[in-house]
């Protein structure tokens, strides 16, 4: 009798299903040689009455029968699907790490069952190791792997998507030790790595996440979105032409009538602090920057 997802008993024979969406094991009835592969495995409660302790029992019992089963068959496919089931508590406790994460849980569970069935793939029994200790490295690697491909704003090398993963741990790993930062020179020496990659994946790290452009700012609400301070009229870019063309013209004005244009304009004095500086009155001040713009002015018409 092999056990369905609600508990009850069928004859049929499983198929393998794909490893994107595990359906509830249904089996195909292929007589007595299915039964007789299968005789003296224990009887199987609903998965999700199955307790810890006794999943793990009866996961070594099924690995156990797998190793004598001929991949490929209709009961080595039964085995691996039970194996399967029996096991997607793992899958879960190990999604339930990354909840904070963006994508759907039910994305990361699926991710997780990929990783689920390659440990049961490669598990031994003669390594002396408990199947969920085996299992577990390989069902997190998957999902970070998920993550790693698919939560870059902008693409990188793979090799650049690693970097950053061991930067990230030698950082943290380095900080607790140091009690500080790491340089750039302490994260090479530590991953063996010249400071010119150390450099280039921490630049690759800034792919990682992007900022919306109707993002607002988080300090400063007035400032507006990033699409509405990009690409805005800078009315300070009109002045540059007259400031080229000025500069000649000014450099052959008298050394007094450039010294108070420099005074006024560039040092933001008034014309009695300028009358104070050079020893004349603010009026004569003011006739002479008068006739001085009256000057420029004209030369500019000139040229135009």
């Amino acid at each position: 009798m092999s056990p369905r997802l609600d508990g009850s008993r069928t004859h049929e024979a499983t198929s393998t299903p794909p490893p994107e969406h595990l359906d509830p094991i249904e089996h195909q009835d292929t007589g007595a040689g299915f039964d007789g592969a299968l005789a003296g495995l224990p009887d199987i409660p609903a998965y999700d009455e199955v307790a810890p302790a006794d999943a793990r029992a009866l996961s070594k019992t099924l690995f156990e029968r797998l190793e004598s089963l001929e991949e490929g068959t209709h009961e080595y496919s039964y085995v691996r699907n039970t194996l399967v089931e029996l096991n997607l508590a793992l899958v879960k406790f190990a999604a339930s790490r990354f909840r904070s994460r963006s994508e759907p849980m039910e994305d990361i569970i699926q991710v997780g069952t990929i990783g689920l069935i390659k440990a049961i793939d490669r598990f031994e029994l003669s390594r002396g190791v408990e199947f969920p200790t085996f299992a577990m490295p390989t069902i997190i690697g998957e999902i970070k792997r998920f993550f790693r491909d698919t939560s870059w704003s902008v693409r990188v090398p793979r090799r650049l998507q690693e970097l950053r993963l061991d930067l990230a741990k030698a950082g943290d790993e380095l900080a607790q030790r140091l009690d500080r930062a790491p340089t750039v020179a302490e994260l090479a020496e530590h991953l063996g790595l010249s400071d010119d990659e150390v450099v280039e994946g921490m630049a690759a790290s800034n792919a990682y996440t992007a900022s919306s452009l109707d993002a607002q700012p988080e300090e400063d609400d007035a400032e507006g979105a990033l699409a509405d301070r990009i690409g805005y009229e800078d009315h300070g870019l009109e002045g540059i032409e007259y400031v080229e063309s000025l500069k000649p013209l000014i450099a052959e004005l008298p050394p007094r009538d450039r010294k108070i244009l420099s005074l006024r304009f560039v040092a933001g004095m008034t014309q009695s602090e300028i009358g104070d500086e050079l020893g004349i009155s603010q009026m004569h001040v003011s006739r002479l920057l008068s006739r001085t713009l009256v000057r420029l002015r004209k030369a500019l018409t000139v040229e135009d």
